[in-house]
């Protein structure tokens, strides 16, 4: 199926039956990345007296339990509920699904103090303001252990707050990165990517959101994309998240 955006003045195309899914699955167990310490999936079958929910354990049907945390156990996107005092659920704030996005390949830069952080220049190089609503950054080395790998106490890579800041003002209304989190893994609670991307608390931005630990595989190109942000209807800050991407052609 072949849909057409219009992007200010110009008409794409893109081939729905071409997906690009930029998500990683969730699996039982440790081969998940994992952040923040959080504990691990786990996938059960349901027991009741002779009652087993597994066709490989001899039930009629698979019948599984599932416990996660969205935040430390794979891709997923969250909103302003994510840091706010009030109540916000990213079923209430995510309620359209489709956006024009750029996806970028940027290197963190490493600082003085070991840190590696992408700043203000490198996003005022491959963004201009008014471009895309969404925008996708996917950090290099890209390699495959993104997709299992044990961040906790790692320090990873995150944003500058500026380059927050950029982004906002450029209208970017949702944020999608392949790290454990905009923000430093201990920033002494500050959370300044966060709040500036949110505009939390004096302006809340409550329709835009940041998606965490999504994976591009390599032999996706730079460039311009139709986004499909897929959520689970949770009464949350944060769900697991598929977002896809559609290649957009004149």
């Amino acid at each position: 199926m072949i849909v057409h955006i219009k992007h200010f003045e110009r008409t794409y195309s893109a081939n729905l039956h071409q997906p690009l899914d930029i998500s990683i699955p969730l699996r039982d167990g440790m081969n998940n990345p994992n952040c923040f310490y959080a504990p691990y999936p786990e996938m059960t079958p349901v027991r009741s007296g002779e009652f087993v929910g597994s066709t490989e354990q001899g039930g009629l049907v698979n019948f599984f339990n599932v416990k996660l945390n969205p935040h430390g156990n794979g891709t997923h996107t969250e909103c302003v509920g994510h840091i706010a005092q009030e109540r916000h659920t990213i079923h209430d704030h995510l309620q359209q699904f489709h956006f024009v996005a750029k996806l970028v390949s940027l290197y963190p830069m490493r600082l003085k103090n070991g840190d590696r952080r992408i700043g203000l220049e490198q996003v005022k190089e491959v963004l201009s303001p008014g471009e895309v609503e969404a925008f996708v950054i996917r950090t290099l080395p890209n390699e495959d252990w993104k997709l299992r790998h044990a961040y906790s106490g790692t320090n990873p890579p995150y944003l500058h707050e500026e380059a927050i800041h950029y982004l906002v003002d450029c209208g970017i209304k949702h944020l999608l990165i392949d790290l454990p989190s905009v923000d430093r893994e201990e920033d002494e609670g500050k959370l300044l990517a966060h709040r500036a991307f949110w505009k939390y608390p004096d302006n809340v931005r409550e329709k835009c959101t940041i998606s965490e630990l999504i994976y591009v595989q390599n032999d996706i190109k730079d460039g311009l994309y139709l986004l499909n942000l897929q959520i689970m209807s949770l009464d949350l800050d944060a769900s697991p998240s598929k977002p896809v991407l559609y290649s957009l052609f004149d």
